[in-house]
């Protein structure tokens, strides 16, 4: 069986994955900061503070699929590494 993950080369694109899955969850991280700071100063930064949480859990629910491609990956190159130990 022929695995899309072959070699390292081929594991790059695993990278950018993981590297779009870490900026959804900074922004994520720094839309729920802003809106903890709107909330406690009572201004608004451009947002109201319960759009800018609300912004945060979209951002964070929005990078989920990156990183569950990102476990995939990993599961994939591992499961192949364990058959070729079996063989």
């Amino acid at each position: 069986m022929k695995y899309r993950w072959e070699n390292r080369k081929q594991m790059a694109d695993v990278r950018v994955v993981g590297l779009w899955g870490h900026a959804g969850f900074f922004l994520g991280a720094i839309f729920a900061v802003l809106g903890i700071i709107g909330d406690a100063a009572n201004v608004t930064l451009g947002l109201e503070p319960t759009s800018w949480l609300l912004l945060a859990i979209a951002v964070f629910v929005a990078s989920i699929p990156f990183y569950m491609g990102l476990g995939l990956a990993w599961y994939l190159r591992n499961a192949e590494a364990k058959s070729v130990k079996k063989e």
